[in-house]
């Protein structure tokens, strides 16, 4: 059901996508975020068969993605949004408390984990952040994530990617776990857009990652960044 504002005098309203089970969720969400100045609600999805053909139909920028639905969940809905190359960043937002939940979801491309008691407010915030460019994790969900990582899997085969960065691509790679744009990179390190572009392409395929979601967890985990 998609959503009926349209942006209120905003030309750059942020499109949300709703992917939970509960109506009564799905209601409180449309209703909070809907009065919103520079946020729009184009639809609801209640699985996530439905979840991943309305990203694919209606392009939002952000999909608020619940884990435990019938049929299709949520991780399933991530691994096809990436099969599909859709471009919305998925923000999950669940009641599952497991942390052996949170690695596959960012490994499946989550650019977010929140659980559903997080304040309204913060969950705006969020929202924005993940929609600039930004990397966001409740405290013990980026626990779980880096703590699986302490606790083995291919950590010498990153060392071997970090050692092949250029000083530069080092650089690059702080920025993005810092959660700023290539605008923002450009700007920082006073070279052209599309220079950045090069080196983000550059340091994903030496690291063996995907996205910057991965490589920003990549710099945190190898501590080149200080929270």
């Amino acid at each position: 059901m998609s959503g009926a504002g349209s942006g209120t005098g905003g030309d750059a309203a942020i499109r949300v996508l709703i992917a939970d089970d509960h109506p009564v969720v799905r209601q409180g969400l449309r209703t909070y975020l809907g009065i919103q100045d520079d946020i729009e609600v184009v639809g609801e999805a209640a699985d996530g068969v439905e979840a991943v053909s309305m990203a694919e139909r209606l392009e939002p920028d952000i999909v608020l993605m619940d884990l435990k639905m019938p049929g299709a969940g949520g991780l399933a809905a991530l691994t096809e949004l990436r099969a599909r190359g859709v471009a919305a960043r998925v923000l999950v937002l669940t009641s599952v408390t497991e942390r052996g939940h949170v690695l596959p979801a960012v490994q499946a491309g989550a650019a977010g984990y929140l659980y559903k008691d997080v304040d309204p407010r913060a969950l705006v915030q969020a929202i924005r952040a993940v929609h600039d460019g930004h990397v966001l994790f409740a405290p013990d969900a980026a626990e779980a994530v880096l703590g699986a990582d302490a606790a083995g899997g291919d950590g010498r085969h990153d060392d071997r990617g970090l050692a092949a960065l250029t000083d530069r691509e080092r650089e690059v790679l702080v920025q993005i776990a810092r959660g700023r744009s290539n605008r923002e990179i450009a700007r920082v390190l006073a070279v052209s857009e599309k220079t950045v572009k090069t080196h983000v392409s550059n340091l994903l395929m030496k690291l063996g990652v995907q996205d910057r979601t991965q490589a920003a967890l990549y710099a945190v985990r190898h501590g080149l960044v200080a929270d």
